[in-house]
């Protein structure tokens, strides 16, 4: 590589601390291979300085919606600058958790049942009205968040009635669309799935319990506050699925590089899709370094051949 790569991290999203972070470790395990590495946050001169000085390779290490909603990967294709990671349409269409459920859905993956109510609905058509409506429709327990957010901000468990209006606060509190899912009981599980030019294929699942009641932002970057099984104590027909299910919504969402989904293993065994991340962290409290780890490989230098990857497709498409 005659350029450095560059280390995309930070932004202005609600989770620019845990981008910052995932990208010193990101940053760290490309350069523990040899690769030399340049960090850059998002900022009025970073598309010049792309301009002037292209680098080999870009891999976005942002969260949330100014980082996962394809925005900065469209000016990549723009700039004509390979990055690894998947495209601007693949991106929008699984960032958005209910459009990614209902494509999912369509080939034949289980995902909780749910309605997703926009803040201007609720509010003219009557928030109580509305919410006796989705209680009746879907029961109780029932998980309330963002339609388009990361990192399980603005997340709730609602286990009484008197506690959804405030769930409906929480999450319009992080964008103008909430998905109400009911509450399925189990195990969360996260599978990575990678794809470094030979197809994808997932990684090790880990198996998440939270010392909360769901597995939400506190949970998720509190170092302690959260047990995780890698591999995931499960039997290997259900692991077989839970691995099915994960390949089979990268493919179905038209994903690239490196994606993570978030499963729900019921206590009758059964696994339904809850969303997929096309920017998984890698914190010291993130899921993919600890099932790379588990599946034996080094971080860095799968980090490195999705870089290479990315390269060797952008020379396809441009010669």
């Amino acid at each position: 590589m005659n350029h450095p790569v560059v280390v995309l991290a930070g932004g202005l999203s609600h989770e620019r601390d845990v981008s910052l972070r995932s990208g010193r470790r990101a940053a760290e395990a490309l350069r523990g291979v040899g690769l030399e590495v340049v960090e850059r946050d998002v900022d009025g001169s970073l598309l010049s300085t792309l301009a002037a000085e292209p680098p080999s390779c870009v891999l976005p290490m942002l969260h949330g919606e100014n980082g996962e909603d394809g925005a900065i990967r469209e000016v990549l294709d723009l700039l004509g600058i390979p990055y690894v990671g998947s495209g601007p349409a693949a991106c929008r269409t699984a960032f958005d958790k209910p459009v990614a459920k209902s494509v999912v859905e369509r080939v034949g993956i289980v995902t909780p049942e749910s309605v997703c109510l926009p803040h201007e609905s609720f509010r003219e058509l009557g928030a109580a009205q509305v919410m006796d409506a989705v209680l009746h429709r879907l029961g109780l327990p029932l998980v309330v968040k963002p339609a388009r957010s990361g990192s399980a901000l603005g997340c709730a468990l609602v286990s009484t009635e008197t506690e959804l209006p405030d769930a409906m606060v929480g999450a319009f509190a992080y964008g103008p669309v909430a998905l109400i899912e009911r509450y399925i009981g189990g195990t969360e599980v996260a599978v990575p799935v990678i794809d470094d030019g030979t197809g994808p294929r997932d990684l090790p699942a880990v198996a998440i319990r939270p010392d909360g009641p769901i597995y939400d932002y506190t949970a998720r970057y509190t170092a302690g506050s959260t047990e995780f099984t890698v591999p995931a104590a499960l039997p290997d027909d259900v692991l077989a699925e839970c691995a099915r299910v994960a390949i089979a919504a990268h493919q179905a969402l038209g994903l690239r590089d490196l994606s993570r989904s978030d499963l729900i293993v019921g206590d009758d065994g059964s696994v339904r899709f809850l969303e997929v991340n096309v920017a998984p962290g890698f914190t010291e409290t993130s899921l993919v370094p600890l099932s790379v780890e588990a599946a034996g490989l080094d971080l860095g230098e799968v980090l490195a051949s999705l870089v290479r990857a990315a390269m060797a497709r952008d020379a396809r498409t441009t010669t």
